[in-house]
């Protein structure tokens, strides 16, 4: 149990937090304050409003003699001062935006005293700018001669965060400034929702080319293109649907994986792609090269394509999936271990095998190429001349690694610029982080983290394997998503820190490392409490789902999750990670993008309402993953999607997949993807479903058909959304076994014959926790 003392801090740091009066967090300022001195160290006030605050002193202090201003001077400095209180939020009452702000800040009762004593007759000089003048000086005229009245108009009733207090509160300001961290030390952090709607989003890449543009690559084949005022191109950047490999079912890892640009691209205008295609019945991966259009920055020219590599994939799963340029100007290639458990191709696996390509970190020149080979090999690749080596490898003995980064460096010494890392998703028991060095074996599958997997080639003496800078045990998570160490400048605090994540259990986590011992250390960062994260725009919960990071062009990191891992859900959003503890100075950060030509209309962001809720410590699911090592579980009765298969629910069309007769979906007034009323198309629209007999059963057979693993309730009675009178309704008296493939092949009523009404509209919750992974 909490000692006193520790359950006083506890509330005080549950409540208390730096916050100023423009609604953001405080700073250092990039010059010392000359006025309010005491806040050149950490505050809310720049060099401009420290001299704004300065000459409204000298105004006031114009109405005394020397004795005056000896007597009074000190509390309307201090009181005026207190705008650049990194507390000032609390002191006017402007953390609320429901709440009227004060004129004035907030005094401790004891200060309130000895400020009426002394001085009372400055309140209406103080209030002299403040509002409606007329109105302050028929108030100050009432209140300056009662003591009470007075001290009830100035005093803050909560003793510990009034002023002067507020300065002298060891507990409150012992870290003031610093990254926050609750009693567990989790690192405190917000997020800002800059995107949504989004289909399984996978990568998000910036042009580098002072457009402060960024694109967002689905999984289903699409590149849309995002302007730094948050709105989207509507005509997307490239369309691969017709190419790319995959399906709706949760936990298919084939698809669209990645795209990168050239480093050059404002001269050399290429895009580089990752994706999973069926040649001739035979899965692989394509990498390829696009040229943009002659006539839209925006688009790529979709006839340029071609093919810089194509690679056979042996099983549906580890397919890999990064592509980077390093600082060096040559194209990284991250390819998976060829799938299935265990690496179990031939005598050491693929990934310990250098004449194969899978299970490598490749790397390739693909400049100069237009009149020649797709790429050439860089003259330093470390196998160049090994027999029966691929001299594409740069480094090897590599599971799935799925997102890398390379380290801009300390802004001001450089230091760790051009680093490579990687998450690395494990098989049985562990995750880790690599810091990929050329010529690299990372062990497997004679290891899995720091442990052995393969006895026998663990202890071959000649394996001589680069240890992960950081495992962590499935207790944590099932499956790293590789970060970013941030280097941006409006979050000071988290300079030098890697933030990276779980896919399976939704954990955001961070390294830091120590540049004596060059050891890392880990926190787990969690969401701020709702008091911590209540500046304008920010939210403290996120979609479990982890699919992958990201870096905008001035350096500010993002991270893409989903409620729903389906390449064809929308369920994907983007978001931007908030220290709310400290932030530049003002102007330090400005950026002005340069102007952009559209053609097309433009789609305006508009962040959703209400919050997703994550636990602090998630529920640690247990399903088999696809991406992650261990074989995708579809449910009994369907078959694994082959080819160009789109799974329950789509039909090819002449022009495209459509939704077939029985396809189901989830309406919910709160968008969320995993609840809803039951619709179900017939007839070309959509219907509704009557609960008379509708059990468990039932839902799961609809949570099934949209991808989860099953149904947590039936709500009946309309209680998930009532339709309106334009929708029909379709089934009633349904009554499923379990295992039926759709809701038409159940026990049940002909279509459109019911005795019911709206008002018995039927609701089903699926279990989104048991998602196979992605």
């Amino acid at each position: 149990s909490l000692s006193l003392s520790s359950a006083v801090c506890l509330y005080l740091w549950l409540l208390c937090h730096p916050q100023c009066l423009d609604y953001k967090p405080p700073f250092e300022p990039r010059q010392p304050l000359a006025f309010c001195k005491e806040y050149s160290k950490f505050g809310c006030c720049d060099v401009e409003k420290d001299e704004e605050i300065s000459g409204r002193f000298y105004n006031i202090m114009e109405n005394f003699d020397h004795s005056g201003y000896a007597a009074c001077g000190k509390y309307v400095r201090s009181i005026l001062c207190q705008e650049c209180s990194p507390y000032a939020a609390h002191l006017y009452d402007a953390e609320d935006a429901d709440t009227p702000m004060r004129a004035l800040p907030g005094l401790c009762g004891d200060y309130c005293s000895d400020y009426w004593r002394q001085c009372r007759y400055t309140l209406s000089l103080l209030l002299e700018d403040v509002g409606n003048s007329q109105q302050f000086a028929n108030l100050t005229a009432t209140i300056e001669e009662d003591h009470r009245r007075f001290c009830e108009f100035l005093v803050l009733k909560d003793k510990e965060y009034c002023y002067p207090s507020v300065l002298t509160n060891a507990e409150l300001n012992a870290n003031l400034g610093l990254l926050n961290e609750d009693p567990e030390g989790c690192l405190e952090l917000c997020l800002q929702e800059v995107a949504n709607g989004l289909r399984n989003p996978v990568a998000m890449i910036h042009a580098d080319d002072g457009t402060h543009r960024f694109f967002v690559a689905e999984q289903l084949g699409y590149v849309w293109v995002y302007l730094a005022n948050g709105s989207r191109i509507d005509r997307p950047f490239l369309n691969l649907t017709k190419a790319v490999l995959t399906s709706p079912w949760a936990g298919d890892e084939r698809g669209f994986l990645c795209i990168a640009l050239h480093p050059r691209f404002t001269t050399v205008r290429k895009a580089y792609v990752y994706y999973s295609v069926s040649v001739k019945k035979e899965e692989r991966i394509r990498i390829s090269e696009f040229t943009v259009s002659a006539h839209d920055d925006n688009q790529l020219d979709h006839s340029s394509e071609r093919t810089i590599l194509e690679v056979v994939e042996p099983a549906s799963n580890h397919n890999g999936g990064q592509l980077l340029f390093g600082h060096d100007g040559y194209l990284y290639i991250f390819i998976g271990d060829g799938g299935r458990a265990g690496d179990p191709f031939g005598k050491f696996g693929n990934s310990q095998n250098k004449s194969t390509l899978l299970g490598k970190v490749l790397r390739v020149d693909v400049d100069f190429n237009d009149n020649s080979a797709p790429y050439s090999i860089p003259s330093d690749n470390p196998f160049l001349g090994e027999k029966e080596a691929r001299p594409e490898v740069y480094a090897y003995g590599v599971r799935n690694m799925w997102r890398c980064s390379i380290d801009r460096g300390d802004p001001v010494t450089t230091e760790g610029r051009g680093r490579m890392l990687c998450g690395d998703v494990g098989q049985n028991k562990y995750e880790e982080v690599d810091l990929i060095v050329k010529g690299g074996n990372y062990g497997w599958r004679a290891k899995e983290g720091f442990s052995c997997y393969d006895r026998k080639l663990c202890q071959n003496s000649s394996l001589d394997d680069v240890l992960p800078i950081f495992a962590y045990p499935h207790k944590l998570g099932k499956s790293v998503t590789g970060g970013y160490i941030y280097r941006g400048c409006q979050m000071p605090n988290l300079n030098g820190l890697y933030i990276f994540g779980d896919f399976m259990s939704g954990r955001l986590m961070s390294l830091r490392e120590n540049v004596t011992t060059g050891e890392w250390q880990y926190n787990e960062i969690c969401m701020g409490r709702d008091q911590t994260c209540r500046f304008p725009k920010l939210i403290n919960s996120y979609y479990k789902y982890i699919i992958s990071f990201a870096e905008d062009e001035a350096g500010e990191l993002y991270f893409l999750a989903t409620g729903v891992p389906s390449a064809t859900a929308r369920g994907g959003v983007i978001y931007k990670i908030v220290d709310p503890s400290r932030r530049a100075p003002p102007g330090k950060c400005s950026i002005k993008p340069s102007p952009v030509k559209i053609k097309g209309k433009l789609i305006h962001f508009h962040p959703k309402e209400g919050k997703r809720k994550i636990a602090k410590t998630p529920t640690i699911t247990t399903p088999s993953s696809g991406r992650h090592g261990r074989p995708l579980q579809y449910p009994p009765m369907f078959k694994r999607p082959r080819g160009r298969g789109r799974g329950q629910g789509y039909k090819k069309a002449r022009g495209g997949w459509r939704l077939w007769v029985g396809s189901v979906r989830l309406v919910s007034a709160e968008g969320l993807p995993d609840r809803g009323r039951v619709e179900i198309f017939i007839r070309g629209q959509w219907g509704t479903v009557c609960d008379d007999l509708f059990t468990i059963k039932s839902g799961s057979v609809v949570c099934r058909q949209l991808g989860f693993s099953t149904a947590l309730a039936v709500m009946k009675r309309a209680v998930l959304g009532e339709a309106d009178d334009s929708v029909r309704i379709f089934l009633d008296d349904v009554e499923c076994e379990g295992g039926e493939r759709s809701l038409l092949e159940c026990k049940r009523s002909r279509v459109g014959k019911h005795n019911c009404s709206h008002a018995e509209d039927v609701g089903v919750i699926c279990d989104s926790d048991c998602i196979n992974d992605y």
